[in-house]
């Protein structure tokens, strides 16, 4: 049996993380099977539909490269892909129940008549062995007065159309699955094989994550930096797991990796924190000119010199934390000096008078270093010396390090005075005495 997933999306708004792990797995078991993955729309309830959306949906899949084998823009053997245009398909569905006797006319719309209320019992690749009874079932509308089929009856209907055999959906389909095997049973078709996907939870880990909680727009985090193999790597972690201990993956170790049996039941709790360290360990495998270009990129000209680049990236998990650090002033002491205070010079309970003798000190082993060789190692090598004879090393690097920069939690201060070059290091360091 050749694999078919699909994705199949509402356009009634924007896509956050939950939307998307669904479309992620489906496109992982696909891949992995040498299956094909379908994207789907299901536009049907044209009372919710939102505009925008649709462009939305396939910006988002696209940032994630989540390509899809069948579906908008790509075309397939089952096309169209979007509901609003299968109408015709679904009259001929109609039909086929309508002659069976499973149909009926009420008012408008055409309703389904359950055949029997019995227990309903059912394999959940994720959660084993399921059953619902008659508390679930009830005659419920297929086509509605406008023309327009339900969901109930238009997913049915594409994916035996589409071939589709398995399907990724959330939790809250459960209790209407018996309705949905109702109709599989009245056409005489047997159902694709589901994989219930657990919640994912908000920062609290009680609840399920909601717009209220924290629920972004996904294109968001594109704006926010993130690289899309480092989202997919943490987003596959959001209720899954590889069975070991590894946590970084690239793609197609995700792909050789995945398996629908070690999705977890239980909810998966939203991390941002671990979304960082996801993506600062996948900058960490960026060829260094790539790294150099972004960070340049987006810094204002004034600030665009290359050895500022190590003291930047050190400091940052996403591309979009250079843009925190600019709007926070962080880098300011770079292109102009620092306001600086007496009492934030001095370290601990050191004498002033000991303070200004140290940074004197400094201020006479740093002119003894050239022009030419004045680099972050050798500002090291001579600043070192003179605190390796203090009683306390803070009292001379806590100094230099606020003189320079106007912070007591600045990056190293020696490479800042390497950058800053020797006439002006040395000029704060005067001020400052």
């Amino acid at each position: 049996m050749r694999v078919v997933t699909r994705f199949a999306p509402s356009p009634t708004g924007f896509m956050h993380i939950g939307s998307v792990r669904t479309a992620l797995y489906a496109w992982l078991w696909a891949k992995k099977n040498n299956g094909s993955f379908i994207l789907r729309i299901e536009d049907t309830d044209k009372e919710r539909e939102v505009a925008g959306s649709l462009k939305h949906i396939i910006e988002s899949l696209k940032w994630l490269s989540l390509d899809w084998d069948e579906g908008p823009n790509v075309g397939g053997p089952h096309k169209p892909y979007i509901q609003s245009e299968r109408l015709p398909i679904y009259r001929k569905y109609a039909e086929r129940l309508r002659r069976a006797g499973h149909i009926y006319a009420d008012g408008d719309a055409l309703r389904f008549k359950i055949p029997e209320k019995k227990r309903w019992h059912w394999h959940d690749i994720v959660h084993g062995e399921l059953s619902a009874g008659e508390e679930a079932l009830e005659d419920f509308i297929l086509i509605k007065s406008n023309g327009y089929p339900t969901y109930n009856f238009a997913h049915i209907v594409d994916d035996i159309e589409m071939e589709v055999t398995h399907v990724m959906r959330g939790e809250e389909f459960i209790s209407s699955t018996p309705k949905f095997l109702s109709v599989y049973e009245a056409l005489g078709v047997l159902p694709p094989k589901y994989a219930t996907l657990p919640h994912i939870l908000g920062p609290s880990g009680k609840k399920k994550l909601s717009k209220r909680d924290g629920a972004k727009d996904l294109l968001l985090y594109k704006e926010e930096g993130y690289l899309p193999d480092a989202f997919i790597n943490f987003l596959a972690l959001l209720g899954w797991n590889p069975g070991d201990d590894r946590e970084i993956f690239s793609r197609g170790e995700l792909i050789r990796a995945f398996e629908l049996e070690r999705i977890q039941k239980s909810g998966a709790q939203m991390n941002e924190e671990k979304l960082d360290w996801i993506n600062k360990e996948h900058l960490k495998k960026l060829p260094a000119e790539e790294i150099k270009n972004n960070i340049l990129i987006l810094l204002p000209e004034e600030l665009r010199n290359e050895k500022i680049i190590p003291l930047i990236y050190e400091r940052i998990s996403k591309w979009g934390d250079v843009k925190t650090m600019l709007g926070a002033g962080e880098l300011d002491f770079f292109i102009k000096r620092p306001e600086i205070k007496k009492e934030k010079l001095i370290y601990k309970n050191a004498p002033a008078e000991k303070i200004s003798e140290n940074l004197k000190l400094a201020v006479a082993a740093l002119k003894n270093i050239s022009e030419n060789n004045f680099s972050h190692e050798n500002i090291k090598s001579a600043l070192t010396l003179i605190a390796q004879n203090l009683k306390n090393r803070g009292e001379l690097l806590h100094p230099v390090r606020y003189a320079l920069s106007g912070s007591d939690k600045s990056p190293d201060p020696f490479i800042i005075s390497e950058i800053l070059g020797k006439n002006e290091t040395i000029q704060r360091l005067e001020k400052a005495i």
